[in-house]
């Protein structure tokens, strides 16, 4: 059974930057698409980004193109988020996330199975 844990988060000053890794077990991620989403307490979930399964990327939030880059390593069964010019707004759960397709899904709903994500608090 496909297993997903987030690492990497932290606090973190606002202009900053961070590396969440996304690591899978039980299941090889080769024949998912991956994505990313993010939630704070008592507010709905914000897609991020995804990469496919030929690494061909989508963003749901156009605020993040630029900023965020999300990239995968078959070899480690791992998928990661590079966050630059990180924002106090940006403060939230990150959760990494699995589509049973192998192109990145129209909305990150599509996104079904997800970690217990990792938190990113922004503040000076």
């Amino acid at each position: 059974q496909l297993q997903l844990v987030e690492s990497g988060g932290g606090l973190v000053q606002p202009g900053g930057s961070l590396r969440l890794s996304c690591q899978a077990s039980g299941s090889s991620l080769d024949n998912y698409a991956v994505g990313w989403f993010r939630q704070a307490p008592g507010k709905g979930r914000e897609g991020i980004s995804c990469v496919s399964t030929s690494d061909e990327v989508r963003f749901y939030a156009d605020s993040m193109e630029g900023r965020f880059t999300i990239s995968r390593d078959n070899t480690k069964n791992a998928v990661y988020l590079q966050m630059t010019s990180l924002k106090p707004e940006a403060s939230d759960a990150y959760h990494c996330a699995v589509a049973p397709t192998l192109r990145c899904p129209a909305n990150f709903y599509g996104l079904g199975y997800w970690g217990e994500g990792t938190q990113v608090p922004v503040s000076a």
